[in-house]
């Protein structure tokens, strides 16, 4: 039988400036999915890219002084670049000036929506917000200023061409009903509903190339203009299967049957729920399965974003500093499924203080090293992989029940929740320990078999209970998981490695400070 197959897509950036925390999140979110599919023998690719064709991308570069394709691939470099920094396994990475798959990708699509009839040229006068490269209707704007970047969007006038979105509410309303478009969570979709029903207007789909400064890809026929950034950079989730070169990736994966998640910010939902399954209708295409949908970072209440005027705080150099560990998990013990979340180093260093270097790391050092101090290493008669060779109920249960709350949680996309069924097995094995207190039976041991018997027991426990976190927490946290399973793993002679420390602490007299976010 063929596994199942899952596309897992993150968001490709403009790369107006280097990356943020915020950006993080969604990397993050998406490599989990991936590795914990890949774990159940599914066969996944997980898609990532940059965004290049952006009049954003080209104002910021003249304001820089620099040639727009340096500017370009110089932060293009710093977003690629997060892949070793936050250990991601990103399959490809597509980047939109560059790749030479995605120009005839886009240019396919393009005329596969011209010949449904679905693109026209007119002339438009409207409120466009450079900051979301979007044009507004002044009911949207707040206080007559973009509710994304808070600033006011200029009055532009121009002929460009347009997409008849308004042709497709009927088919798109009953994609999202029926669930063959999943968009989580609710709240999101009952947005897109809403919006199909306040009335679909037709958009546009490009700019004049002169006011481009040239930069983008032509329309097909009609090189004044340059195709709209954001049909541009939907297309990449086709074109980098080689939807326009004739490769068979994209049979596989997109027509081929199969899951095409795609993982994504509010602030682009309409983009990606309206804007883009609207496309792929006028184009015969399928549909993306799932959309979830992530809430923002904030830094003292303000999103975090290159243009939004909140600090910034560089992922690659958090990791750097505190460790690839303390930065995912920041990201998925601490960000909810719905709703905002502020980010602070303080907070970074206290989460992984409390719950990595405390606790699940002196766990394992701590089982480790009893196993050393009582028994040279070896454990006898080592076992399978249950953990309930001692009655512990909570323990017992936070080892069975792992897998079934892990899953759920993962398809509902709440990685909060899956974090805290793996959380949980090191929780209640510091109970166990701080219950049985093996270091008193290794005291009567000498006097007692039944002691003896019983330290066996535990030692063998916990051990197992190690395992099974090391095996259970490699899609989150794969480089601890590592560690912990090679801490926990015996050598030839069947003796455990030496106990070593799985996690630094990360606060006063175990590491540095807060790192200043500019």
């Amino acid at each position: 039988m063929t596994a199942p197959h899952t596309y897992i897509t993150a968001t490709i950036p403009y790369v107006n400036a280097r990356p943020h925390i915020g950006f993080a999140l969604e990397l993050v979110q998406a490599d989990v999915l991936a590795r914990y599919r890949r774990g159940r023998g599914e066969s996944v690719r997980f898609q990532a890219g940059t965004d290049d064709n952006s009049l954003k991308n080209v104002l910021a570069a003249q304001a820089a002084g620099e040639p727009v394709r340096e500017f370009v691939d110089r932060n293009g470099d710093a977003f690629l670049a997060l892949g070793d920094a936050l250990t991601l396994t990103v399959d490809d990475v597509i980047r939109t000036s560059r790749d030479p798959r995605h120009r005839p990708g886009v240019e396919r699509l393009w005329r596969a929506c011209a010949d449904a009839g679905d693109l026209y040229r007119k002339r438009y006068d409207g409120l466009y917000c450079t900051g979301c490269e979007q044009f507004y209707r002044a009911a949207e704007l707040r206080d007559g200023r973009c509710p994304e970047h808070q600033t006011v969007p200029q009055q532009v006038t121009e002929e460009n061409w347009f997409f008849r979105l308004s042709r497709y509410a009927g088919p798109l309303r009953a994609a999202v009903t029926s669930g063959r478009l999943r968009i989580e969570p609710a709240g999101r979709r009952n947005e897109v509903l809403a919006f199909i029903d306040s009335g679909l207007e037709d958009f546009s789909v490009s700019r004049p190339a002169e006011r481009a400064g040239g930069w983008g890809i032509p329309v097909p026929g009609d090189p004044d203009q340059v195709i709209y950034v954001w049909f541009d950079a939907l297309c990449n989730y086709l074109t980098a299967l080689g939807y326009g070169t004739g490769e068979d990736e994209y049979r596989r994966w997109w027509e081929g049957g199969g899951r095409r998640i795609h993982l994504l910010g509010k602030g682009v939902l309409r983009f990606h729920a309206v804007y883009w399954p609207a496309m792929l209708l006028s184009a015969a295409q399928p549909l993306p399965t799932d959309i979830f949908v992530h809430d923002y970072l904030t830094a003292g209440g303000r999103k975090i974003s290159k243009s939004a005027g909140a600090p910034l705080c560089e992922p690659a150099a958090l990791a750097a500093e505190y460790g690839a560990d303390a930065v995912r998990w920041w990201l998925l013990r601490e960000v909810p499924r719905v709703g905002d979340a502020d980010f602070t180093v303080e907070r970074l260093i206290a989460r992984a203080d409390d719950e990595l270097a405390n606790g699940l790391g002196n766990l394992v050092n701590r089982v480790v090293a009893m196993i050393h101090r009582y028994r040279d290493g070896h454990l006898p008669e080592l076992a399978g992989p249950g953990c309930g060779l001692l009655a512990d109920q909570n323990l017992e249960a936070a080892c069975r029940q792992v897998r079934d709350l892990v899953g759920p949680a993962l398809e509902e996309f709440d990685f909060r929740q899956a974090t805290a069924a793996v959380w949980a097995i090191g929780d209640e094995a510091n109970r166990f320990v701080n219950r049985v207190r093996p270091w008193q039976l290794a005291k009567a041991e000498h006097d007692s078999a039944d002691a003896r018997g019983r330290l066996d027991a535990v030692l063998r426990t916990l051990l197992d209970a190690c395992r099974v976190l090391g095996r259970e927490l490699s899609p989150f946290l794969p480089d601890a998981a590592a560690r912990i399973t090679a801490q926990c793993t015996p050598d030839g002679d069947g003796r455990l490695p030496p106990p070593s420390p799985v996690f630094r602490r990360l606060a006063s007299g175990g590491g540095p400070g807060p790192a200043p976010c500019r």
